[in-house]
């Protein structure tokens, strides 16, 4: 099964667009130098904004849908924890100027990864926090990250960390106006909160 599953399908039924922010092709194709990264962390805007917002070492940033078992599912679908899919991050970034160590970071350190099948106020199994690699050196560094970070978690009271560590599945792009949200809405929602520990990875 293709990473992009669905995306054909989808960009049948919505413009393919571009990135608010950027202006780049939202859907790609990507450079041939640029690398993939998967995360979850909770209601997916602020998590967005988070990435695009690390610099000229991130291509493009897109919102959408992984970790189920629904074909090309929509908002409302996984919106009833019935698909089994996560609100989800995908990142396309230049490894040259930004290592995925640095994603991880953004990553640990921006929302409260001990809380299992919710993050805040935002309740629920696609709000599940989640690392999802698409090769051995990423399931390493995410392995190793996650190992410091919970020692520094630890240290400080906090619960075991409920992060899944997982293979790379499908991504469903989400609906264009989910895309860029918080650029679009600057007032809108975010939920994002992290838990105030920091961590050298």
């Amino acid at each position: 099964m293709s990473f992009f599953s669905g995306a054909h399908d989808r960009s049948m039924r919505q413009e393919a667009g571009h990135h608010f922010v950027s202006g780049r092709e939202l859907r790609g194709p990507y450079p041939a130098e640029t690398a993939k990264a998967v995360f979850t962390m909770g209601c997916f805007w602020g998590a967005e904004r988070l990435f695009w917002r690390l610099g000229d070492g991130i291509w493009i940033t897109a919102v959408g849908y992984t970790g189920g078992t629904v074909p090309d599912p929509t908002y409302e679908q996984v919106c009833t924890g019935r698909t089994g899919h996560a609100e989800a991050v995908l990142v396309a970034y230049d490894p040259h100027e930004l290592s995925y160590e640095d994603l991880l970071q953004a990553f640990w350190t921006n929302h409260d990864p001990t809380q299992g099948m919710r993050q805040g106020n935002d309740i629920g199994s696609q709000y599940r926090s989640g690392i999802h690699v698409f090769d051995q050196d990423q399931k390493n560094a995410a392995e190793k990250s996650k190992a410091a970070y919970q020692e520094a978690l630890s240290a400080r009271g906090f619960n075991a960390v409920t992060t899944e560590i997982v293979a790379a599945e499908a991504f469903y792009f989400a609906e264009d106006y989910h895309q860029q949200y918080l650029a679009k809405n600057p007032n809108g929602y975010c939920g994002l909160q992290g838990t105030g520990v920091s961590c050298t990875l």
